[in-house]
């Protein structure tokens, strides 16, 4: 069984990935990690971090993945000492000289090859494995056979991870300097403004004030924004790949998107190892992938060159995600007046995260399983009143739903 791997950037996204599936998760602390925008951990956190995942069996691993300038490394040099009592099981890395840093300073520290660094052959891989790496993140613009080629000529014990699912970037790699050009803010050192998602028009010379959109017709295409990778379809073909460890991308994502996307790849992964010789997969479980925000979806690179098939998008803008109503707490003792259950069902209680209204047609996420639908019949507010809706940000409120529900569990928009 691959491990899965979950983003987790803020410590409520991290309990959902872990709640829905994940095996591992990945983070960044305030400094050094490509996504410097995400609310990252602080070193308190990032220590509570690796507490609270380690006391559910499971791992975590600290991104450490930009190109640090040679002023940054003093302040490198400190961060790892600061860490190095943490319990972090691993770090993501993709510069020869943090690399280099943290073989000094951590010499026990596990260290993952990031993405960034571009490993597309067994050569590379292997060198890194000589360097003291444990784990080669791929390159995204691998194929199918060229990873199998690649795990039949490294060593063993070298572990390969690769993206199955999330954002891709339009440049190889991620190794992009639109950004900096464009505002200043490097891609490579977690600063990235995403400009490859901005509309773009061409504007003739003596025209300055009729621009031109650049839009997919039947005389051309977007130029810059990829579409986002799914492979769900293809467990079968991802697990006799010899791919160790299945990589979610996605923490600048809600934590919704991090439960349903961990929850979907979860189910499809523990059904075919199940039953490896009948597995079908459900597609029921793709409905869950449709329901989050995303761009059109590709399988990236693995049964396409990027020569023949450039997964550019074809429409501007995100698919939206269906509404996320709220998530379920704890169960207490109701208020005074309420009826625990009734033909309708249990009242549980629920903090709010979007409006939701008695007669919506709703669904409940549950760990392994898909949605639920269901009517909203009643909602209470924390002190037990009888409430047509619940509209305010974070309110507690019950509701009854007929079936078991169970912390962290997520009510959303039925159909």
């Amino acid at each position: 069984m691959p491990e899965l791997l979950s983003p987790a950037g803020n410590f409520e996204k991290m309990k959902a990935a872990l709640l829905y599936g994940a095996d591992a998760v990945y983070l960044a602390g305030t400094l050094f990690g490509m996504r410097s925008a995400a609310d990252n951990f602080t070193d308190d956190e990032l220590r509570a971090a690796a507490e609270y995942v380690h006391a559910r069996g499971k791992k975590i691993y600290l991104t450490v993945n930009t190109m640090p300038r040679g002023y940054e490394y003093p302040a490198l040099e400190k961060y790892f000492r600061t860490i190095a009592d943490f319990g972090i099981d691993a770090m993501i890395i993709a510069d020869l000289g943090v690399l280099d840093t943290v073989k000094k300073i951590l010499p026990d520290m596990e260290v993952h090859i990031s993405t960034q660094a571009s490993a597309v052959s067994a050569a590379v891989c292997r060198a890194y494995y000589n360097l003291g790496a444990k784990r080669v993140v791929l390159a995204r613009e691998l194929s199918m056979p060229e990873i199998l080629e690649i795990r039949a000529d490294i060593p063993c014990e070298l572990e390969l991870e690769a993206f199955v699912h999330g954002s891709m970037c339009v440049s190889y790699s991620g190794r992009c300097t639109l950004s900096n050009y464009l505002t200043g803010r490097d891609a490579n050192r977690g600063a990235c403004t995403q400009p490859c998602r901005w509309n773009y028009a061409l504007v003739e010379e003596k025209r300055p004030d009729v621009p031109l959109p650049i839009e997919q017709n039947e005389n051309g295409t977007f130029i810059l924004g990829s579409k986002d990778m799914c492979t769900i379809e293809h467990i079968p073909a991802l697990m006799q790949s010899g791919i160790d460890s299945f990589k979610i991308e996605g923490r600048m994502k809600s934590a919704y998107y991090t439960a349903v996307v961990t929850n979907a790849y979860r189910m499809a992964m523990d059904s075919y190892v199940r039953d490896p010789e009948n597995y079908v997969f459900d597609p029921r479980i793709m409905r869950e992938l449709e329901s989050v925000s995303h761009r059109e979806y590709c399988t990236g690179y693995y049964f396409d060159h990027p020569l023949d098939e450039a997964n550019l998008g074809t429409q501007n803008g995100y698919i939206r995600d269906k509404a996320y109503f709220a998530t379920a707490l704890e169960e207490r003792e109701l208020p005074a007046g309420l009826v625990a259950e009734n033909e309708n069902g249990r009242l549980y209680p629920f903090i709010q995260r979007n409006k939701v209204s008695v007669g919506e047609a709703c669904e409940l996420i549950s760990p392994g399983k898909v949605g639920q639908p269901f009517k909203m019949t009643e909602i209470y507010s924390e002190k037990g009143e009888p409430i047509e809706s619940a509209p305010h940000p974070a309110m507690i409120f019950y509701a009854r739903v007929p079936f078991k529900v169970n912390e962290g569990d997520i009510m959303r928009a039925g159909e």
